[in-house]
């Protein structure tokens, strides 16, 4: 839809909060919004100009936009959360995590029964969770029934069954693991009474069953009953044992709950621990993947009401990082400083950094410390995968890097029988291009680095990866041929998003299964060039080691020749510019002393 096509239709939409729909030609759902006005919120994406390409590309694509009024901003939250978990839009946030959770039942039934279940059925049940982790509820249940005795058989305990005397007590009876109501040993009251306990602790609440322990432990010691004073003594000090286990942050703080997120391009993770009287006793992080141009806060914001319905949280405190947008007026948004609410928040921060860190730690082969036989059957794999002549132990990689647009180094990292060999690698200072030609750079500092190896008689690598597209691989084959090492080595191109390798001369990518061992290692070796060569650069940066000529000219700073560099893309074109031309980039002053230090006085 134009902006033109849009003016004619701004003038209908309303001023009140609701959500916003739109839709391509072929009324498919494109994006769901919400929006405090929706005049307002819906005609910014037609007026601003957005750097995102893929909002851009939203915005050519919208044929027809629906709305829906609603009374309030947290009911128009509540309804964009659940058009997006039922629609999934393209452009929508994406929650990669959609795996179901266990509850915990307490069955609709005379002496409920309580066990995990994954669904949810409508008979009048009463379900505990979700859990994020079936081994802990499972530890949690076990704790719970050798101290609260719950019935674990499947009988219809129906008080008519009980009064007839159909059934007879089990081996758990005799064990003290049940009290017996199948023969009326134990009221359905007691029964009942049993089960609140286990919903406190369920919910971390341990103080009011503690208190119920103590209170039949002195009623037991007073009436001379010394066996159960001790059996409920014996409850209490392993309650108190399993309270000092759980992770407390302090018993004032309440229900609460915590977010953080963690950034890295188009994918955020985001943290949530669900703390209840002090207790944190849920913890889980999701990965999400963002199709706009969407900041921190507005992830976090789309991941806070996922997860609070998910995890049916009626905490009304939330803590964050920094503030959210429309967040439910009900809600308290706590920023700590300090104090415990902020060593909470520093403990989600831990989590969320962990989670991104075991992700990339199994997208990626660490061989290190593994035997001989488990990194040669990873290389034999490398080596039948790329239909390689022979086994690449010695494998190298390139990696050109520039500070937006500007300064121009590569990279060079060596691993030998899939294990990074330090010593062996190398940076390069681009010495024959002037501006950024990456193609140009990638064949200097691959001549420079083979002319050395064949002039040394050193022992060239198997396997040379370059981290780049066709180009970027032609242009090392063009000093692989001047130097007389073609067939020599094999050399492959690493496309930088897609993940695809390259041959010289082949049309067609090489895609290797994306949970291989070979494309781990690739990925590793990927890695490793990437970080290499970003602590390069920024050790040059921060000692002042790049200058160019047009620094040189008297007036020109660091940032005036960055600018130049960014819009002209070399040296040699900035000469080349009329006075007009600079003066659009730079102003008329700087402009004047660019132009009469390359053209002279006239």
């Amino acid at each position: 839809m134009t902006t033109a096509a849009f003016q004619q239709i701004a003038h209908t939409i309303p001023l009140a909060p609701g959500i916003y729909k739109y839709y391509d030609a072929s009324d498919t759902l494109l994006y769901v919004g919400k929006a405090k006005s929706l005049r307002k919120r819906v005609s910014s994406y037609f007026t601003k100009t957005f750097t995102s390409y893929k909002t851009h590309e939203l915005v050519q694509r919208i044929e027809r936009i629906e709305f829906t009024i609603v009374d309030s901003e947290q009911d128009a939250f509540l309804l964009e959360n659940a058009l997006i978990k039922q629609f999934r839009p393209r452009y929508n946030i994406d929650l990669k995590d959609d795996k179901t959770y266990p509850f915990l039942v307490i069955k609709n039934e005379p002496f409920p029964r309580v066990f995990l279940t994954r669904k949810k059925i409508n008979d009048g049940s009463e379900y505990l969770g979700p859990f994020t982790s079936v081994g802990k509820v499972r530890e949690l249940l076990d704790f719970i029934r050798q101290n609260i005795p719950i019935r674990t058989c499947k009988l219809n305990l129906t008080e008519a069954n009980i009064r007839k005397g159909k059934f007879k007590v089990c081996l758990e009876y005799h064990l003290g693991n049940c009290k017996g109501p199948c023969e009326g040993f134990q009221s359905a009251e007691e029964y009942t009474a049993g089960l609140q306990q286990l919903k406190n602790l369920m919910k971390g609440n341990l103080n009011p069953v503690m208190q119920q322990f103590r209170k039949e432990m002195q009623e037991y010691a007073a009436g001379m009953q010394f066996e159960k004073a001790e059996l409920m003594r014996k409850k209490l000090e392993h309650l108190e044992q399993y309270q000092s286990k759980s992770v407390i942050v302090s018993r004032h703080l309440g229900n609460l709950d915590v977010f953080s997120i963690l950034k890295d391009g188009d994918i955020a993770y985001v943290n949530y621990l669900m703390v209840q009287n002090g207790t944190i006793v849920q913890t889980h992080t999701i990965q999400l993947e963002t199709h706009l141009d969407e900041d921190e806060a507005e992830v976090l914001a789309f991941a806070i009401g996922q997860m609070r319905e998910t995890f049916k949280s009626l905490a009304l405190e939330i803590i964050v990082p920094y503030p959210v947008p429309e967040m439910p007026g009900e809600l308290l948004v706590t920023i700590p400083k300090a104090g415990d609410k902020k060593k909470l928040l520093e403990l989600s921060e831990k989590n969320v950094n962990y989670f991104k860190e075991e992700i990339k730690r199994k997208k990626t082969l660490l061989l290190e410390g593994k035997s001989d036989f488990d990194k040669k059957k990873v290389l034999y794999q490398l080596q039948e995968d790329l239909h390689l002549h022979s086994l690449p132990v010695h494998i190298e990689c390139f990696d050109n890097s520039n500070f937006q647009g500007s300064y121009p180094v590569s990279a060079m990292v060596c691993f030998r029988d899939g294990i990074a060999s330090k010593k062996d690698y190398r940076h390069f200072n681009v010495k024959t291009v002037q501006g950024i030609n990456d193609f140009a750079t990638m064949k200097e500092v691959v001549f420079r680095r083979y002319k050395r190896l064949r002039d040394e008689s050193a022992t060239l690598p198997q396997l040379v990866i370059i981290d780049g597209g066709k180009g970027q691989l032609s242009a090392a084959m063009e000093s692989i041929r001047e130097l007389g090492l073609e067939g020599r080595m094999t050399v492959v191109g690493l496309a930088k998003n897609e993940e695809e390798i390259f041959f010289p001369g082949d049309s067609e990518s090489v895609r290797l299964p994306y949970q291989s061992e070979s494309l781990k290692l690739i990925r590793r070796i990927r890695d490793e060039v990437h970080r290499f060569g970003i602590t390069f650069h920024r050790q040059k940066r921060s000692q002042g080691t790049f200058k160019n000529e047009l620094q040189s000219i008297p007036g020109i700073g660091p940032g005036t020749a960055d600018q130049l560099l960014k819009t002209f893309r070399s040296v040699s074109r900035v000469k080349e510019q009329n006075l007009e031309s600079l003066v659009k980039v730079i102003g008329i002053a700087k402009a004047k002393m660019v132009w009469e230090y390359f053209n002279g006085e006239s």
